[in-house]
């Protein structure tokens, strides 16, 4: 069960991290009418959602540390 967690928490760090990606404008799309879309989500939405990808960015890498450090103790 200790390795489970383990591993959802890294889940939970990489969505953080494709999250902050496609805020920052990184992930693109080929499609020209889905790619228009996905930049007036960002404009609408990037400063919240850049603020949430952060922060679970960072909660899930203390979350990460502790783990592994709880595991080899």
């Amino acid at each position: 069960m200790e390795y489970l967690g383990l591993v959802f928490e890294i889940i939970f760090l990489a969505i953080g991290i494709y999250l902050y990606l496609f805020v920052r404008g990184f992930i693109t799309q080929k499609n020209t009418t889905k790619q228009a879309k996905m930049d007036e989500f960002r404009k609408e939405n990037g400063w919240w959602l850049r603020l949430a990808a952060i922060a679970l960015i960072a909660v899930m890498t203390l979350n990460i540390a502790l783990h592994i450090q709880q595991l080899l103790t």
